[in-house]
């Protein structure tokens, strides 16, 4: 039981180090660019605008009664979750080898590197969920059940976590994997329900994305954005058993390696 407790306490008792570092990296991140912060707010609606510009002009996607209107909220409450998940995983990876005399540093808590990453990530998701949210309220959208899109971030922050840990491992030893994220990032864009509901993929193909992930997180946002309903599908249960088995293996492997990082790196 104590082992299932310590990656939590260990997150509760770095929180103020963790939001320190977070804002840290995010000064660094915009220092000396012209609209500095404001980066957080026209980022996601640039590459909102790019993507909405693809499938509405140039594919000429059209889906049942949802007007276009309604397709790029559509969009969006699955781009900002697959942005802050692929961002944190980027930096996840080289959360270690990157900071060599950190981790050598016997007294620092090196397994909130990871930590530090994801939490990082969620900036533009937050920044992106609020734009998202106002929408919704416009739109005469907003629901009990928008209210649940919390306990799915909640989820998604904490699978994002597990996953940096694990990865973080893998990439001192295999380092191509660093070089790899993007083919990855790319690979799951694709496969990830951005663009559709999980409604419009064909049943035969459905078993084949249920593979992804992802598919569990955007498909429960744009049900709570979007549908105005609850997470369908046994969705929520399955979010909480995926997330909390990979966040307590990659803490396990995590605390198990760390001892060797400063030899390897």
């Amino acid at each position: 039981m104590r082992f299932f407790i310590m990656p939590f306490r260990l997150i509760i008792k770095n929180r103020h180090m963790l939001v320190n570092l977070t804002v840290s990296d995010l000064k660094a991140k915009y220092a000396g660019s012209v609209l500095g912060l404001l980066w957080m707010f026209f980022y996601p609606l640039l590459l909102l605008a790019a993507y909405s510009f693809v499938y509405i002009f140039i594919f000429q996607a059209r889906f049942g009664q949802m007007g276009s209107l309604e397709y790029v909220m559509l969009i969006f409450s699955g781009l900002m979750p697959f942005l802050g998940f692929t961002e944190g995983l980027a930096v996840s990876i080289v959360s270690v080898t990157s900071n060599a005399s950190i981790v050598k540093n016997t007294m620092f808590p090196v397994e909130i590197l990871p930590v530090k990453a994801v939490f990082f990530a969620q900036c533009t998701q937050t920044v992106g969920f609020v734009i998202l949210t106002i929408a919704t309220a416009v739109t005469g959208r907003v629901s009990v059940f928008t209210s649940a899109a919390l306990l799915v971030w909640v989820f998604q922050i904490i699978f994002g976590i597990g996953l940096g840990w694990l990865f973080a491992c893998l990439n001192i030893y295999f380092r191509d994997l660093q070089n790899m994220i993007n083919l990855i990032t790319l690979f799951l864009m694709m496969i990830s329900p951005i663009a559709y509901t999980v409604d419009m993929v064909p049943a035969g193909l459905q078993p084949y994305l249920k593979i992804n992930p992802l598919y569990y997180f955007i498909s429960a946002y744009q049900d709570c954005f979007i549908a105005g309903c609850f997470p369908r599908y046994g969705v929520l249960w399955k979010l909480a058993v995926i997330s909390l088995v990979v966040f307590w293996f990659g803490y396990f492997l995590f605390s198990r390696l760390k001892a060797v990082f400063a030899d390897n790196i």
